[in-house]
């Protein structure tokens, strides 16, 4: 039983004999019913929106359409993310998403400026609790400059207080550029500019398969690709997918392998009471300790003067488990058969556990806080919204930590791009990323 649910999850949803007049039939309810798109975005997220304005600004003749399984856009990652715009500080100096981050950072604010898009760049410390951490610092501030991160500051600990008054620690890094803001109404913007230059997006439009369209005269000519949903389906050239929590899904129907697998973890946040908020005016971070996956509990400030605290990292029993009652049985069977989630789990289960009992009994979180904060207690926190990290993991159980894209196999998968991870900071570097996936396309699909 178990088997045959698996197979299914992971068998490619490609139909070579689908043909004209079934697509036709299919797609009977959409705007243009037998016409032939040049670009299918699949997946209404911030990357997938910012890529489709990307695309139709360089070619506005192309005929394009996001197609997003909600009944709206920016329902998951994109709107359950902590709102901070990153600057590129903790990330490998000469990876892609160092580069895309720092990058991303300045393109977000200059596109916050031109279209009124409320933010505030309040700034970040990361602050060190030990000695051995506060040696760690100059490692930090070290792979930031490397990564061209702007007006990077060491900060002694006697003036720490200068920069966030309640805060206590050994040392810190202060970043001036680093800010808040809502990514989902970022990405409600992006997709206003793509439908302004003529896109299209279609809602409640479900991805399970793709296939080939062979044509009643025969011709293969040109064939174009069928992205297809329940009772509905879209003809296409070419297909971008960014999936977040489903990418490997849609990487897997056309032919790519099945690593690496999206292993869901929730992060729940805190809410600190409102009578404490002048406790935090800037976001405060731990130094991140090498030998765990997650970075640590933080405290993040909102723009809509919410103080965030958190977040933890426990596995999810459904891709879209935002608490512990939201169970997918095909999902738990998934993650039951993948070897990398047992070699995670066994590496870290002491701070596995340690994250899960945090979050039944989350007063225990506060101890972690008061370290930056020590005048937060139990009595000034509740429990605060949480969200879903699709978390790429290898088959040996290694985090996959920077962006991947890959192409399918046949001549569906030639002309199929799958972003199949785009981790934090995927936001902030969601106009850089948007360039670089465009500049791929134009160099593989010939636009």
């Amino acid at each position: 039983m178990a088997a045959s649910i698996l197979n299914s999850l992971t068998r490619p949803m490609v139909s070579p004999n689908l043909n004209y007049s079934i697509c036709r039939y299919a797609c009977a309810s959409s705007k243009d019913p037998c016409g032939i798109y040049d670009l299918v975005i699949v997946g209404g997220g911030i990357v997938g929106c910012a890529t489709a304005r990307e695309m139709l600004s360089r070619h506005p003749n192309l005929k394009m359409v996001i197609v997003e399984k909600e009944s709206a856009l920016a329902k998951h990652q994109t709107g359950h993310n902590s709102g901070v715009v990153h600057a590129g500080i903790y990330y490998k100096p000469g990876s892609m998403k160092a580069k895309l981050c720092v990058e991303g950072l300045k393109l977000s604010y200059d596109y916050f400026c031109k279209n009124d898009i409320p933010h505030k760049k309040i700034g970040k410390l990361i602050v060190a609790q030990s000695p051995q951490q506060a040696k760690m610092i100059d490692t930090l501030f070290e792979r930031g400059t490397k990564n061209n991160v702007p007006d990077l500051q060491l900060v002694e600990k006697d003036c720490i207080s200068n920069y966030e008054p309640k805060c206590r620690g050994e040392r810190a890094i202060w970043s001036p550029w680093t800010g808040i803001v809502d990514w989902s109404v970022v990405c409600k913007h992006f997709a206003e500019d793509f439908q302004k230059m003529g896109g299209e997006i279609f809602l409640n439009y479900e991805v399970n398969g793709f296939a080939e369209m062979v044509e009643s005269t025969g011709s293969r000519e040109l064939v174009p690709i069928v992205v297809q949903s329940k009772h509905k389906c879209i003809a296409t050239k070419y297909v971008l997918t960014c999936g977040g929590l489903y990418s490997d899904r849609l990487a897997v129907m056309t032919g790519c392998d099945v690593n690496p697998r999206i292993v869901p973890f929730r992060g729940e946040y805190l809410l600190l009471d409102p009578s404490k908020r002048h406790l935090c005016t800037t976001n405060i971070y731990p130094v991140p300790e090498p030998r765990l996956p997650f970075l640590g509990v933080h405290f993040t400030p909102r723009m809509n003067g919410e103080i965030w605290l958190g977040p933890n990292a426990v596995l999810a029993l459904a891709r879209e488990g935002y608490k512990w009652s939201n169970i997918n049985i095909k999902d738990c069977i998934e993650m039951a058969m993948f070897p990398g989630l047992y070699k995670l789990a066994f590496k870290y289960f002491i701070p596995g556990m340690t994250e899960v009992i945090k979050s039944i009994f989350y007063p225990l979180a506060v101890k972690d806080l008061q370290k930056f904060i020590p005048e937060v207690t139990y009595k000034d926190v509740k429990r605060g919204p949480a969200g879903v990290r699709a978390q790429a993991l290898d088959k040996n159980g290694n985090l996959v930590d920077d962006f991947i894209f890959d192409n399918g196999t046949g001549s569906i998968g030639s002309r199929v791009l799958h972003c199949r991870n785009a981790p934090s900071p995927a936001a902030t570097s969601s106009l850089a990323i948007a360039k670089h996936i465009s500049d791929k396309m134009d160099e593989d699909f010939k636009f």
